[in-house]
């Protein structure tokens, strides 16, 4: 079997790969930051830290790299610019290189928030306009990992899913302990409110068909960008609804705001909603609505115990 190195794979999106890669052919090997991983051949790794990322990669040779590392907490990279431009960018530059060194494909993680939302449904061809610092990192950290000989960049929308790690509450170095889905549906456990905006519009990407779309890019002998997002269009409002009503919950405890109700750093996209249809057509697969993906996670069966309905 080949070799798939997973960079994050304590994350959401990390550990899903790493979970899935012996069904696509992978022999997953994995690095952690802040968290310790569970998983079997993981390394701690800083990907800041240029000589220690070359050693590692030269060491395993993987056939892959899948880089789901960064610092995403949207308004801690506006007061943090240096840490952000560090690990979204610089971190992306080492891994880009040790790709190149040691003829290794590179598939990047970025965002649907490299766009303005002014328009919404975005394709792989219309121009990024970031709105925020992250958002600028993440476009920076998208043209570095473009120079690598072999590389994908995968666009996904706000990422749910089960993970196991999420629901101890222990931080990630990426600045956010719990994807919304888990966030929502933990408020909802107990009764409480959600209050949910109504005026951002996304793709809300079920990590697991995420995770089988960057499996396949892996393989692929194509460079590019793809949009790998979830096939819906939809408010976190709508989204957090449909999440209470699929796992039995009032929904009444969900709360319609505004952006403006919120005292956010940074701007958000009012519509970064993605179009998917060149990222299914090549890899040969289809993305899941938000109905379905929120479904397949009521239906799966290692949801955490505090979280169970």
């Amino acid at each position: 079997m080949e070799k798939l190195l997973v960079i994050g794979d304590t994350g959401l999106v990390g550990s899903k790969l790493a979970s899935m890669a012996s069904s696509a052919g992978f022999e997953a090997y994995g690095t952690h930051n802040a968290r310790g991983s569970p998983l079997p051949h993981s390394t701690g790794l800083d990907i800041t830290d240029r000589n220690a990322t070359m050693r590692l990669v030269e060491t395993l040779r993987p056939l892959a790299i899948v880089n789901t590392a960064a610092l995403h907490n949207v308004d801690y990279c506006e007061t943090h610019r240096e840490e952000a431009e560090k690990v979204n960018v610089e971190g992306t530059r080492n891994l880009a290189e040790a790709a190149a060194k040691n003829n290794c494909r590179l598939v990047h993680l970025s965002t649907d928030y490299v766009f303005d939302g002014l328009s919404g449904n975005y394709t792989e061809e219309d121009d990024p306009h970031p709105l925020h610092y992250y958002a600028q990192t993440k476009l920076d950290s998208e043209r570095v990992a473009s120079e690598s000989p072999s590389y994908a960049i995968a666009r996904p929308s706000v990422i749910f899913g089960w993970n196991p790690l999420e629901a101890t509450g222990v931080p990630s170095s990426s600045g956010k302990t719990i994807n919304f889905a888990m966030f929502v549906l933990d408020k909802l456990k107990n009764n409480q409110t959600v209050k949910a905006v109504r005026d951002q519009f996304s793709s809300p990407t079920f990590a697991d068909n995420l995770a089988e779309a960057l499996l396949k890019l892996a393989k692929l002998h194509a460079n590019g960008i793809f949009h790998t997002a979830g096939r819906s269009c939809m408010s976190r409002y709508e989204f957090a609804v449909k999440l209470a009503e699929r796992f039995g919950y009032a929904s009444n405890l969900v709360q319609p705001v505004l952006t403006s109700d919120f005292k956010q750093l940074a701007q958000r996209p009012r519509n970064s909603c993605l179009r998917v249809e060149k990222a299914e057509r090549t890899l040969g697969m289809r993305f899941l609505t938000a109905e379905e993906g929120i479904s397949e996670m009521r239906n799966q069966i290692a949801v955490p115990e505090n979280l169970r309905a």
